[in-house]
């Protein structure tokens, strides 16, 4: 009885350490979420954005600016996943490294650095001709606003 016992416990801990340890993002619940930088509810589906922890620990932001100024201070090392809505697809995350931001006065984003992230540099230029603004990828982003 005891070793039965035993085997299910043992079982049912290391069941919960796997599945903790996920590594994947979590939908933004938008209205109710709030930024774990600047403490605003994340409402706008157009410039949120997320980071996971290599250990599967989710941190969500209302703007991107707020996750970049967020990560000043911590080790990518520790990171997994960097995310951002797609401004042409708006409720869309995609991978922040591999996305194209556009800071142009003509869209406003939560924060005020008015910043937005497309899937494609095409797409970025696009919206770049139509709204004028400068293009930058992941790593010039954080440079320009480290600078700041």
């Amino acid at each position: 009885m005891k070793k039965n016992f035993l085997k299910s416990f043992i079982s049912t801990v290391i069941l919960l350490v796997v599945i903790s340890c996920k590594v994947e993002p979590e939908t933004i619940e938008y209205g109710k979420d709030q930024c774990v930088f600047c403490k605003m509810n994340i409402v706008d589906k157009t410039h949120a954005a997320q980071y996971v922890t290599k250990k599967g620990k989710q941190f969500k932001f209302d703007a991107i600016e707020c996750m970049v100024n967020d990560l000043s201070d911590k080790s990518e090392d520790e990171m997994a996943l960097f995310l951002v809505a797609n401004y042409g697809n708006p409720g869309e995350m995609i991978d922040a490294k591999t996305a194209t931001f556009l800071i142009s006065l003509s869209i406003k984003s939560p924060m005020g650095a008015n910043l937005s992230a497309l899937s494609t540099s095409e797409k970025a230029k696009e919206l770049q001709q139509k709204h004028t603004g400068e293009i930058y990828s992941w790593e010039t982003l954080k440079q320009k606003l480290s600078n700041k």
